[in-house]
């Protein structure tokens, strides 16, 4: 890895408020070290409230790697294994059904922990399944995350477990067997086991008592005619205010993903010699669980040209396919607010960056890809 190149990636990122995007924040690490910060833009609707170092944000599926982290704790503590039967745990998904062309039929094989992991477990990230609305109709707020999950099971598979990918509910789902496993809530885990750990004192689940609301930057989306307006303070993958989701519940901070990001690209330890993860559970990020057909999907359905898919992370395995100066390996994923994480192990070298816009695409086509070319780029 060359030196970054921080004069472009300052200029990079105040490019980005004329573009529309409101705010702007970025953090780099290198082996324990901050060596860079940026901040640009507002965060209020009136545009007269410049971000904050402590601003917090709706994470949406940035929560997804700290799900991951989680569940690979358990992995390495011999409690859970990638090969497991989902079943074993959660008895609702013992009988799946799944529906193709010919109808609705059982499954050929049981659902694996991994395929809930790597997304190609064959649920949807439909919402509006009759479970869920049945089990919301019945519980209202009180409906817990164990329960919904249940109820997601309900509805028929699309496809056969590990013959795609979809991006889906499945790390809810996965968020779920954590509870099983340890014991505990997935919130009270992700507190005992990763935050107080890494020292991440601002990043939480919203519940009834602790609404999240004070400091968190005012969230946009694109419309329809691709303008980017106000919209509501909230996450409508939040389905109850019981359920802590896997998949895109948790709100946080910069700085507070930063050190997530910085203690896996240091091989699982953070600055202060805290592992959380051994350095091979680590590597297993960067190894794709994708079938071909899973591959052709991520590619043609997400965009996400030149990678792969591990245990909830992106990897990129072929940096010359999109003509990229940073070196294969590096993983990580985003958020729908337009937020990313990217780690590399080799130089130990990671970087989070958060803005708060909905439905943004440029996000993902333009704005990640290029931080990661300054930042990890090898010209």
């Amino acid at each position: 890895m060359s030196e970054i190149k921080f004069e472009e990636l300052t200029s990079y990122l105040d490019s980005l408020p004329g573009l529309g995007i409101p705010s702007v924040d970025c953090i780099v690490y290198q082996d324990h070290e901050q060596i860079y910060r940026h901040m640009n833009g507002t965060v209020d609707i009136d545009k007269t409230e410049a971000v904050r170092p402590d601003q917090r944000y709706l994470m949406f599926s940035m929560t997804k790697v700290q799900t991951m982290t989680a569940v690979m704790q358990l992995v390495e503590q011999g409690r859970l294994s990638l090969d497991d039967e989902v079943g074993f745990y959660l008895p609702s998904y013992r009988d799946l059904k799944v529906k193709d062309d010919a109808g609705v039929r059982d499954l050929k094989a049981p659902m694996k922990i991994w395929q809930l992991l790597s997304m190609q477990s064959g649920l949807d990230y439909d919402l509006n399944r009759p479970g869920i609305v049945r089990v919301l109709k019945e519980k209202g707020k009180n409906a817990t995350t164990r329960e919904l999950v249940d109820a997601f099971a309900e509805s028929p598979l699309v496809f056969e477990p590990g013959t795609h990918f979809l991006y889906s509910l499945s790390h809810d789902v996965a968020a779920a067997v954590l509870e099983v496993v340890s014991g505990m809530s997935f919130g009270e885990y992700l507190k005992k086991n990763i935050w107080e750990p890494l020292g991440m004192k601002d990043t939480f689940f919203a519940g009834p008592e602790n609404d999240g609301l004070e400091r968190l930057a005012q969230q946009y989306i694109v419309n329809e005619e691709g303008k980017i307006v106000p919209m509501e303070q909230t996450c409508n993958y939040q389905l109850s205010e019981s359920y802590e989701s896997g998949g895109a519940g948790l709100i946080s901070c910069t700085g507070d993903y930063a050190l997530l990001a910085d203690a896996l690209a240091c091989g699982g330890e953070s600055a202060e010699g805290i592992r959380i993860l051994k350095p091979e559970t680590v590597e297993l990020f960067k190894k794709n669980l994708l079938c071909d057909a899973g591959l052709d999907d991520i590619a043609n359905n997400m965009g996400r040209k030149g990678y792969g898919y591990s245990c909830g992370m992106q990897v990129f395995m072929h940096p010359e396919a999109v003509g990229s100066p940073a070196p294969a390996g590096i993983f990580g994923w985003d958020g729908a607010a337009g937020s990313c994480i990217q780690m590399d192990t080799v130089s130990r070298t990671s970087f989070v960056y958060t803005m708060h816009v909905r439905n943004c695409g440029m996000a993902y086509d333009t704005i990640h890809p290029a931080l990661r070319d300054i930042i990890f780029g090898l010209g």
